[in-house]
């Protein structure tokens, strides 16, 4: 019989995740696996002793995720994860087109098949979704969890606006795939995924093409920076507004800001960003291809030299 961890976030969900397990669990022991709840411990590593289990299911939102493949990394570990979104956005289950319903979602990866798709890595850390940092992408690390699960999305816009406080430049030295230019940032977002906090940003982005969606907003003054970042949430393309796809990106600052990946604390400057194409095993229906769900788009190249 298939042996499966099923890693769960008790905190997520406003708890639901918790009082669903058993039924969860049920699912997969319907699929003929034999399925170990456990409760998530982010002081320890969940594969201890189970380094021979052929799934992991993870409840949790994009850092819950983000925690369970770093641990399996550590260990030097292929497993398939399968995901069932249980946080506040949910940015890579909404990748992977899991559903909303924990128990759907659970026959999803239960009687679904392995995929391949891509995971990022900065320096030693890897993630699933988003690397970040500049205003507004720490919000998620300081969004109280009473906010998230009273009023949802709408938590980070209204953290996020405080942010506005401390807004100042980044000073970047930055090398994407050999080409090298200077930036003064107010934000910069490298995505694998498509959404941050369930706003889609990256347009053409997909976890199965290979490379890594940037945005940067330069810095310019208030007024034509936040246009800038309003004009493109609207569809437009502000030229402060850098789009970038990348395989590798190198960036060095002056400033030691911090960063987030995937919600939570991220790695420290300078920056040794790439992705790994087919990185990591997913468990799923079936993840779409680059071309289903954008058109063709030839790469960004209007990085200025240095």
């Amino acid at each position: 019989m298939k042996k499966a961890l099923f890693l769960y976030n008790a905190r997520s969900g406003k708890g639901r995740i918790e009082c669903d397990a058993e039924r969860i669990c049920a699912v997969f022991r319907e699929a003929e696996y034999d399925i170990e709840p456990l409760p998530i411990d982010f002081d320890a590593n969940p594969l201890d002793g189970r380094e021979q289990i052929d799934l992991l299911v993870v409840a949790g939102g994009d850092g819950t995720v983000n925690f369970a493949l770093n641990a399996m990394k550590r260990k030097g570990l292929d497993i398939p994860i399968g995901v069932i979104p249980a946080g506040t956005a949910n940015d890579f289950a909404g990748a992977l087109g899991m559903s909303s319903d924990p128990l759907e979602a659970a026959r999803q990866i239960a009687f679904g098949c392995v995929d391949r798709v891509d995971c990022g890595r900065v320096n030693d850390r890897y993630f699933v979704n988003v690397l970040s940092f500049g205003i507004f992408t720490t919000t998620s690390q300081h969004t109280p969890d009473a906010s998230k699960h009273r009023i949802g999305k709408l938590a980070y816009l209204i953290e996020g606006l405080k942010e506005f406080r401390s807004m100042h430049a980044v000073p970047l030295e930055a090398v994407a795939d050999g080409q090298a230019f200077d930036l003064d940032s107010l934000m910069v977002l490298v995505f694998n995924g498509e959404t941050a906090g369930g706003f889609p940003l990256a347009r053409r982005a997909s976890i199965k093409d290979g490379v890594l969606d940037c945005l940067m907003l330069e810095k310019k003054n208030i007024v034509r920076s936040t246009g800038a970042m309003i004009r493109y949430l609207l569809g437009g393309n502000p030229r402060i507004v850098r789009q970038l796809q990348v395989r590798r990106l190198d960036i060095r600052s002056t400033l030691d800001e911090p960063t987030d990946v995937d919600g939570q604390k991220g790695a420290e400057f300078p920056l040794h960003i790439e992705c790994l194409p087919g990185g990591m095993q997913v468990m799923a229906g079936r993840v779409p291809a680059p071309d289903e769900a954008h058109p063709a788009a030839p790469r960004p190249t209007d990085m200025p030299a240095k």
